[in-house]
């Protein structure tokens, strides 16, 4: 016989939420609606041991070994690389305009067949986006660190920018190329460069790991990277 003076059951209402990995989205669901009535309790037992995965931020990766080599046409244009420049510091800390700068990794790089646009995301790479506050000041016009070898060197000071970008283009080429520069060099450390790999030569950006920059561990990928947000900027 049931007891009269016994309080009434209260209905349990059991909610999950589950916060996708954007910090933002949270998805809050009734244990009690009909849809999960429907559900066993092995299967839900199944779900909290083995839940669907949260989709992950797709990456993007070269599609192509052509799309890592350090030579080769430019993909992204130089409209691209001004956006994604000025998307990420719209005062940078430069001699000239953001889109002269870029014209001249153009030209520059053009003459020697070495990839402008991916030079450029190494500059942006190197430079924090032009706003420096590391070893090297904008006066410089050195735009990869040249010469840069410890917190208290400067490294190489260059007369303009102009100057500064060829002095980069004709670094990489130094790895990747015995030719002479169509330009006479300005480069302080090409010699030292050629000097040490002689016929040996570089092809692709992931190989200046260790090399361009010590340890270097994924320094050639990062470049990829800031490349890869120029091409969707």
């Amino acid at each position: 016989m049931a007891d009269s003076n016994a309080e009434p059951v209260k209905k349990t209402t059991v909610s999950t939420e589950r916060t996708y990995n954007n910090g933002k989205t949270k998805v809050v669901t009734d244990k009690n609606s009909s849809s999960e009535k429907k559900k066993s309790f092995a299967e839900r037992i199944e779900e909290i041991l083995h839940p669907t995965p949260v989709e992950q931020p797709k990456v993007v990766l070269p599609t192509s070994s052509d799309e890592m080599n350090i030579m080769g046409s430019p993909v992204a244009t130089q409209e691209q690389c001004v956006r994604y420049l000025l998307k990420n510091n719209p005062n940078p800390l430069l001699n000239t305009t953001p889109e002269e700068l870029v014209n001249y990794y153009y030209e520059e790089a053009s003459l020697e067949g070495i990839r402008p646009d991916i030079a450029f995301a190494q500059a942006l790479k190197e430079t924090g986006f032009f706003s420096y506050g590391g070893t090297v000041i904008p006066a410089q016009n050195n735009y990869c660190g040249l010469g840069t070898t410890s917190a208290t060197v400067k490294g190489a000071f260059f007369e303009s920018p102009r100057v500064g970008v060829r002095a980069h283009i004709q670094h990489l080429l130094a790895y990747v190329s015995t030719k002479n520069p169509a330009t006479p060099v300005v480069d302080p450390r090409y010699s030292l460069v050629r000097g040490v790999y002689g016929s040996n030569t570089l092809n692709q950006w992931q190989d200046l790991n260790g090399r361009w920059a010590v340890p270097g561990v994924g320094y050639g990928q990062s470049i990829l990277d800031y490349y890869h947000a120029i091409l969707n900027s």
